[in-house]
């Protein structure tokens, strides 16, 4: 089917806001990438539910888009659907100690809900771009502590099927990743925290805080880390070990301030980063014999 003939059947759906040609550059925090044909923010379970099963009978390759802060976009775009939550995905509710916040809450809102509410058990993502969402698939935090250690429960959707509820400790929770099924959409999830004070909470983030700003690049548009630490090791150590501290092609270069971190000086385009990133990759496989992982995920190549 054609893009116009799918466009127009989204369209028809309540709830929906559809744009074609959506640029992803600007749905990036790398603001690097070419159009996608499609982008699509559904509002309610039921719009979501419908999209999916649009683009589903139309053949049409579809993915779902937080903020965009561990994706690198190809400057050709994407030939599909980008789909963002919207409305019915960004509520919070507190209960206690218990915290239910939808797949499209920023992860900044929901850490300073918890401050506010005198709440601990979110301290290590402190500071972490992202949506809730993007933070349960990609277990988000600190080598030492994660995000899905405090997960009670994750509620999916399963296209074709509809909603799925998982209980945290039914969940792989492991460095980077989880064992959340990739073919099904996180729509919310409920945290169990602990009582804590204001002070203590800020204390701890306000020290996370201090640590990111003093050893990652702050200003910049980039994806976070380029690659996951091998084994205990330290990638960014590999990296600087090997002199790639600045390292530049076109607009994209090594920050000098964390060799784990590509950033975009201005003007980067996506082939100037991966250029950058298999150069990492290679120095530090032929000095150290390490095969280095990305953590960035590669939308549209």
């Amino acid at each position: 089917m054609s893009t116009l003939h799918t466009y127009n059947a989204l369209v028809a759906i309540d709830g929906l806001d559809v744009t074609q040609d959506a640029s992803l550059a600007q749905c990036t925090t790398y603001r690097i990438g070419g159009p996608a044909d499609l982008l699509v923010v559904a509002n309610s379970y039921r719009a979501l539910a419908s999209a999916v099963r649009v683009l589903g009978q139309e053949g049409v390759p579809w993915v779902i888009l937080g903020r965009g802060s561990n994706i690198l976009a190809s400057d050709q775009g994407y030939r599909g659907c980008v789909i963002r939550l919207g409305r019915e995905f960004s509520r919070m509710m507190v209960e206690g100690t218990l915290v239910t916040a939808g797949s499209g809450v920023l992860l900044t809102k929901l850490v300073n809900e918890t401050l506010t509410r005198e709440l601990s058990g979110l301290e290590c993502c402190a500071g972490i771009p992202g949506t809730v969402g993007g933070a349960l698939s990609m277990d988000a935090g600190s080598r030492h502590e994660w995000i899905g250690r405090v997960v009670r429960d994750v509620v999916t959707f399963r296209p074709g099927e509809g909603m799925v509820r998982y209980a945290g400790s039914q969940i792989e929770w492991g460095y980077r990743w989880s064992s959340i099924p990739s073919n099904e959409i996180i729509l919310e999830a409920t945290f169990e925290l602990t009582p804590s004070t204001r002070d203590a909470i800020a204390l701890e983030m306000n020290r996370r805080l201090a640590r990111r700003r003093a050893t990652q690049p702050t200003g910049k548009p980039c994806c976070g880390s380029v690659f996951r630490n091998p084994g205990d090791r330290s990638v960014g150590a590999l990296l600087e070990g090997c002199g790639l501290k600045g390292l530049r092609i076109g607009g994209a270069c090594v920050s000098e301030k964390h060799a784990n971190f590509v950033v975009n000086e201005g003007g980067a385009t996506a082939m100037d980063v991966v250029q950058v990133i298999n150069q990492m990759h290679d120095t530090v496989r032929d000095r150290y014999g390490v095969e280095l992982t990305p953590e960035v995920k590669f939308l549209g190549f």
